[in-house]
């Protein structure tokens, strides 16, 4: 893995508090795994940037490395890995990813 790249996604995950790496954006994710984690977050009303590894081919080989999961998305809160779509999906369900984002300072507005 090139080093730019690797401070690449170093810096994206220091600079913001949720970051995600995920196949499309936000507004149009292009695999259902990157769909649900968006739609948790929006759900949970947390604050987030994300960068589209479909547009750049050393930034997707790059995050599999730089994290050592072989999985799109993946998301980091506040600077440490915490899993992709499956880990997500059930932290949420159990209530945890809530407690983790409150836990380090993330503004979580959860929507009844």
């Amino acid at each position: 893995m090139a080093d730019t790249i690797a401070e690449r996604i170093q810096s994206d995950i220091d600079s913001n508090a949720v970051f995600l790496y995920m196949k499309g954006t936000p507004v149009f994710p292009q695999c259902g795994f990157s769909a649900r984690v968006i739609q948790i977050l929006q759900h949970l009303g947390v604050p987030f940037k994300s960068a589209n590894v479909l547009e750049d081919d050393e930034l997707r080989e790059g995050i599999k490395a730089f994290s050592q999961w072989p999985t799109i998305p993946q998301l980091y809160v506040k600077g440490e890995f915490i899993g992709g779509c499956d880990i997500v999906s059930e932290m949420f369900q159990a209530g945890e990813l809530e407690t983790l984002l409150k836990e380090n300072g993330v503004p979580v507005k959860a929507q009844a």
